[in-house]
């Protein structure tokens, strides 16, 4: 448990060893599905290592709500949680993943006697508010392109990875648009010399 005493060392001692002695930890290899829609939650998770990506599916069509780093949860886990109603999101492990997970029975107790359990839920709250703002400024502001490049960025820079494998296919989905319009706006990208499409997966060159 050494992972969570040093991921998870903002929560004060007692809540920290609370938690673990309440959990149990999970090691998970990328392209695990962890979560379905309409599932019943029974843990709360928190990423201690790697990275697991949540989204919403549309007819045939999947559109990414945001990526879980270390030391975050799930707030939309947590709402289903709390509340006990299906999930309405499904979460994939992204990069091969240690997860610590809280059974959903203890979270009351522990929003109830801990108030820094409170805190990590609402800042996971705001983290997600301002990231859904931030999508909704690409949207409106930004052409495709640079949708594109940015949301590689971001992916780098939570792999610590300047090469990004991830096919067309996933990056339409990821982003809601369509195979051929990521193909030709990749094209573009590496033309202005942003991007180098290799075999291995895609190189951020800025």
């Amino acid at each position: 448990m050494e992972l969570v005493r040093k991921k998870l060392a903002f929560l004060q001692p007692q809540l920290l060893e609370e938690i673990i002695n309440c959990s149990a930890v999970k090691s998970y290899l990328k392209g695990t599905e962890i979560l379905r829609e309409k599932q019943y939650v029974h843990v709360l998770p928190i990423v201690l290592s790697g990275l697991v990506k949540v989204y919403s599916r549309f007819e045939e069509k999947e559109l990414l709500l945001y990526y879980i780093e270390p030391a975050q949860s799930c707030i939309m886990s947590f709402y289903a949680a709390l509340k006990h109603t299906p999930s309405k999101v499904f979460a994939t492990i992204e990069e091969d993943a240690q997860l610590l997970l809280i059974p959903v029975q203890h979270l009351t107790n522990l929003l109830r006697i801990y108030p820094t359990f409170n805190e990590l839920i609402y800042n996971q709250y705001n983290l997600r508010y301002a990231e859904l703002l931030d999508t909704i400024g690409h949207l409106l502001l930004d052409k495709m392109d640079k949708r594109i490049y940015e949301h590689l960025k971001k992916k780098a820079d939570m792999t610590k990875n300047a090469t990004i494998k991830l096919s067309h296919g996933q990056i339409a989905s990821e982003l809601g648009t369509a195979r051929e319009v990521v193909t030709r706006m990749l094209k573009k990208l590496e033309i202005e010399g942003k991007i180098q499409q290799e075999k291995k997966g895609i190189k951020i060159m800025e």
